[in-house]
């Protein structure tokens, strides 16, 4: 389906983007406030696929969409960004203050890492698996098998700067293929060769400090964002007619080198201080020193700054024989480990679960970017069950003088080796109390299961006859008498109505949870027989924006017949809107025979809808 295509029609057909003054949307509707609603032509907006009808309540015009709603949202704002701003249904809002400003940058994170995880997660499984195998000596590491395996594990990591540009853009509105641009330009070999060449380079005149690109985040994370409002101050100078050659020439002309001359000397210079202070907690701060750089550790691989300390680290191995700080990377990976794996054992999610577990796995092999970026960071607390893990290792550690001997290359289990001495048990105690506490408290933190994009459990209606339950306890209602055309014209499919009497939503039939709207009004659910079901709350009750509503279940969940799912304040509701509730099975057109009663009073636990499959015929 071509939604961009679709938004463009449903546009011209709402009398194009100069009549509208604002656009939401709900679970099934497209709200739009237009300035002239004569300029409409409903019969085009009719005659659309996936355009199931037309509404109009008061001065708002609703087109109906259905589940797909969302998507063809998303086009709409590409095809005007200044909806999006304008969101009031679906919106979510910058927070303000230092806690607002730790929060948009893990949310960016999340964001950014979200997309590209199915390659994160595929390529870390390679490296963790090649990481046991030569650990076991299975596999030679000067073979041609083990070179070509590693260009499929490592390579994902190698250009993640350009992973993360595309996946940035997107996040930020920026032009994607520029972005791309930017992180090749980085990466480039002989760009690569000039800055590993010894002396630095300059760039008209400018020094650029000789940084590694390479496995990085934090620098074209930052050089993206950049881009993004350069690009929006360009594309506002140069006229309508030169911007497919000058926006990108000089946008890229500007970010490429002021990344390369502002964003990596900060990176440096900060690398350099953060260096010089983990040396002084190592050999000063004892059990003090080994929480902060053990709750740290994951923030100082993220920027790339670690790399800053692998020259103290050697001198310490040749000078010492030992290393006090190569420990704390094996702790740190064990607490992103034993994070994720509290993920595995908290949620309900299937998918979820499957690749908490498998990322949890590469990560005690020592590959941790799967489940630091694919999981941890996307959920936010995860990641801070991480660091609290990584503090409680990190702080066990320095207690008892842990060190490492051999630099292994490796900071999970294949490389126990490298930590073989007289501190050998402490270090194995700390990397398990690591463990350990990051899977508590992610356990108890828990996650926010709306990020997960749920998918259905079956594909298509199973054969047999299905009963649906009353979703509310109240008094039936003609869909005829229901005061919303869409929902009384079941243009969405066949559909009861209940006046509730009391404020407890239910599940109508065993299922999974596929869409729990942000206002909570309304529910998309798929039963475990394949009917598709929506639960909507109330008449025009999109506009409390989730007030007086309380969400029992997220995204994902698997509930059964009768449970609880969402809880209401019906009198309050019902001072301002009609709470008469709606129950539609939105795949009508895959069943052969559905009867539903229309009349009396009915409770939980009652049948109200039969549904009959054409597979039985």
């Amino acid at each position: 389906m071509d939604y961009n295509q679709l938004a463009k029609e449903i546009i011209q057909a709402v009398g194009g983007k100069g009549n509208v003054n604002e656009v939401y949307h709900c679970i099934t509707r497209l709200r739009f406030q237009l300035k002239d609603q004569s300029k409409v032509n409903e019969q085009q907006l009719k005659d659309l696929d996936k355009v199931m009808g037309t509404n109009i309540a008061g001065n708002q015009f609703q087109v109906i969409i259905g589940n797909d709603v969302p998507k063809v949202f998303d086009a709409l704002v590409e095809e005007n960004p200044a909806w999006k701003n304008k969101e009031t249904a679906n919106k979510t809002t910058r927070q303000k203050g230092v806690k607002g400003f730790f929060s948009n940058i893990f949310d960016a994170l999340s964001g950014v890492f979200a997309p590209i995880l199915p390659a994160i997660a595929g390529a870390g499984l390679i490296k963790g698996f090649m990481a046991l195998f030569v650990s076991l000596g299975w596999l030679a590491t000067n073979t041609e098998t083990y070179r070509i395996l590693m260009a499929i594990g490592d390579g994902v990591f190698y250009f993640l700067p350009i992973l993360v540009a595309v996946s940035a853009a997107r996040y930020f509105k920026a032009n994607m293929f520029v972005a791309l641009g930017i992180g090749a330009a980085l990466l480039y070999p002989d760009l690569t060769a000039l800055l590993s060449a010894g002396k630095v380079p300059h760039f008209i005149g400018l020094p650029v400090t000789p940084v590694t690109y390479a496995y990085s985040v934090i620098p074209i994370l930052l050089a993206i964002w950049i881009m993004s409002y350069v690009e929006k101050w360009v594309d506002r100078i140069i006229p309508t007619s030169l911007k497919l050659l000058f926006v990108p020439l000089i946008t890229m002309f500007i970010v490429v080198p002021l990344t390369l001359v502002v964003i990596g000397p900060l990176g440096t210079f900060v690398g350099d201080g953060v260096s010089g202070g983990i040396n002084w907690l190592l050999n000063n701060g004892g059990v003090i020193g080994g929480i902060l750089i053990g709750g740290a550790m994951a923030i100082i691989v993220m920027t790339g700054m670690h790399y800053a300390i692998v020259p103290f680290v050697i001198s310490n191995l040749a000078k010492y024989g030992y290393d006090k700080f190569l420990p704390l990377t094996y702790i740190s990976n064990m607490s992103q480990a034993g994070a994720t794996f509290g993920v595995f054992f908290r949620a309900k999610d299937k998918k979820l679960k499957s690749l908490a577990f498998s990322t949890g796995l590469t990560a005690l092999m020592g590959v941790t970017e799967p489940a630091m970026y694919g999981i941890n960071v996307v959920y936010k607390r995860p990641f801070m069950a991480s660091l609290i893990g990584g503090a409680a290792g990190g702080g066990f550690a320095m207690m008892f003088g842990v060190k490492a001997y051999v630099l292994t290359g490796n900071g999970g289990i294949p490389g126990l080796p490298g930590l073989v001495g007289d501190t050998f048990v402490y270090a194995l105690i700390a990397m398990a109390l690591a463990f350990i506490v990051a899977l508590i408290f992610s356990y108890i933190f828990g996650i926010d299961e709306q990020l997960v994009e749920a998918t259905p459990v079956v594909e298509k209606v199973a054969a047999g006859t299905e009963i649906l339950q009353a979703p509310v306890a109240g008094e039936l209602v003609k869909m005829s008498e229901v005061n919303d055309t869409t929902f009384a014209d079941e243009i969405m499919g066949k559909s009861i109505a209940i006046k509730p009497n009391e404020g407890k939503l239910y599940a109508p039939a065993n299922g999974t949870i596929i869409s729990l709207f942000k206002t909570k009004h309304a529910i998309a659910m798929q039963t475990d027989n394949g009917a598709e079901i929506l639960l909507h709350v109330g008449i025009d009750t999109v506009k409390l924006d989730g007030n007086y509503f309380t969400a029992h279940v997220t995204n994902g969940d698997v509930v059964e017949q009768g449970d609880l799912l969402v809880t209401f304040d019906m009198e309050k509701i019902a001072e301002k809107y009609d709470t008469t509730t709606i129950m539609v099975v939105t795949n009508t057109n895959e069943y052969s025979l559905i009867e539903s009663k229309d009349n009396g009073a009915v409770t939980k636990g009652n049948q109200v809808m039969e549904l009959r499959s054409e597979q039985n015929e």
